[in-house]
């Protein structure tokens, strides 16, 4: 099992391999660009090539990326709507230029105008992004939301809808977070809970459907519809739920990134890859 973080590409994509090797990552989350504008320069091929190279030479991998918080395509606005879906078709291909092979996308809000009319506009999107990407082998992964407003995908039955409207398995799955499944209703605090909240989820959606996993405690309790992450073993899921996901010989081959909180040095990173591998072996 692959264990890792999210890293900063500040300074250019391959500081993020390095920053990731100095905390004792085999696998890294990125944004390929700032998580909170619309617009980025182009990647050239000089910084797509040096990015793989520090990659291939670190073993670090798979590299995937989180795509920026603007993008909703569960919008009604129009305009908010189609600059979305540009910015997400424009995810994949910066994903595509770097040879990563997926990216994680949160489905997004419908804005009050109801869950299916919400789902149906974000399936719309995708499958156009992927469908204008034919050469790209890169998969959306739809992220499982912690319920909080009007977003989409709290709940197992809107991931299983949304992959079967957009169409395209071969280029979408889902990716697991256990702060926002866990905030959404779904326990995972005990063997039994855990083993319950699994059948469901492989029942309705499919665990071969999961791609990648983001570990991180809640600080609010089960249910909340809250999206707080803590560090691991000190929120309410508590150690016993990460025991139980990292022992589950289904995701042995499924990255598994934290999202938890960070300080300069990324001590925090360390002490957190620390308690979840003493947790696996």
């Amino acid at each position: 099992m692959k264990l890792g973080a999210h890293m900063s590409i500040a300074g250019g994509f391959e500081k993020a391999i390095e920053r990731g090797l100095g905390v004792g990552c085999q696998t890294i989350q990125i944004f390929s660009k700032s998580n909170n504008q619309w617009d980025a320069p182009p990647i050239t091929e000089e910084q797509a090539e040096r990015f793989k190279r520090a990659a291939r030479e670190s073993g670090i991998g798979p590299v995937f990326v989180h795509t920026a918080y603007l993008i909703n395509v569960g919008s009604p606005e129009k305009a908010i709507w189609t600059r979305s879906r540009s910015a997400l078709k424009t995810e994949v291909e910066r994903a595509t230029l770097l040879g990563l092979p997926f990216i994680v996308h949160h489905p997004g809000s419908h804005k009050e105008t109801g869950e299916q009319e919400g789902i149906q506009r974000i399936a719309e999107a995708v499958r156009w992004v992927i469908d204008q990407t034919p050469k790209s082998k890169v998969r959306v992964l739809y992220e499982i939301a912690a319920g909080q407003g009007a977003c989409i995908g709290h709940r197992f039955e809107h991931l299983a809808e949304l992959l079967e409207k957009t169409g395209r398995p071969e280029r979408t799955g889902i990716c697991l977070d256990t702060c926002h499944l866990f905030a959404a209703g779904y326990d995972l605090r005990t063997e039994p809970a855990y083993k319950k909240t699994m059948e469901e989820f492989d029942r309705v959606v499919g665990i071969d459907k999961i791609h990648a996993v983001h570990l991180n405690d809640s600080k609010k309790e089960l249910g909340c519809r809250v999206d707080r992450h803590e560090h691991i073993g000190k929120g309410q899921i508590g150690l016993e739920g990460f025991r139980c996901l990292l022992r589950d010989k289904r995701f042995a081959r499924v990255p598994m990134v934290l999202e938890t909180p960070k300080d300069e040095n990324y001590t925090e990173d360390k002490m957190n890859l620390k308690i979840l591998r003493g947790l696996l072996n």
